[in-house]
């Protein structure tokens, strides 16, 4: 959302396609495409607080299991959009450095995975046993990981093309259930 609202859409299209292609890794593609956005961080929250709507059961799936929110995306966006939402979770995400002249990606990770090669979610995993829900691009490493794995959308076509199991999702309320079950 910030990018098809503060970004070059542009540009991300081209580095999308690129990247499916293989032709950039994630983080090449992070760190084109939020260059492209020189708004205040402060105007892009208040944006997001306003317009991000959190999938169904969040808060029911919050409260039962206290899940860790593991993003390939920015803890500055994704924190106050949690506030909103009364919720008060661990976020293990990426910070950005909003600069006038272009966003600069703050790795959390400085390194890249040793499985994919790439920036990715897994070194973010806790240790043990994990449940994953996806559906993006940037889950695909963490998600073959996980113990059990509910999926949606391209994570869901991934996990399929790769044979490997998942349960589908709606919403969040589906995952809650699930796991009651």
């Amino acid at each position: 959302m910030v990018l098809e609202r503060f970004g070059d859409k542009l540009v991300f299209d081209r580095v999308e396609a690129k990247l499916l292609r293989g032709g950039i890794s994630y983080r090449e593609l992070m760190e084109v495409e939020f260059a492209t956005v020189h708004a205040p961080l402060d105007e892009v929250v208040a944006w997001l607080v306003e317009n991000v709507r959190v999938r169904p059961g969040l808060a029911e799936l919050a409260g039962r299991y206290n899940p860790i929110v593991l993003s390939s995306g920015f803890a500055q966006l994704i924190e106050p959009i949690l506030a909103r939402e009364g919720l008060d979770l661990e976020v293990r995400a990426n910070r950005i450095d909003p600069r006038p002249d272009g966003w600069r990606v703050l790795w959390r990770d400085a390194g890249t995975c040793e499985v994919c090669g790439d920036a990715c979610k897994r070194g973010g995993l806790p240790p043990g046993e994990v449940v994953f829900v996806g559906d993006g691009y940037s889950d695909r490493c963490a998600a073959l990981t996980a113990a059990r794995v509910f999926a949606r959308d391209g994570l869901a076509e991934y996990l399929d093309e790769q044979g490997v199991r998942f349960e589908t999702f709606e919403d969040l309320r589906d995952v809650a259930a699930a796991l009651r079950s």
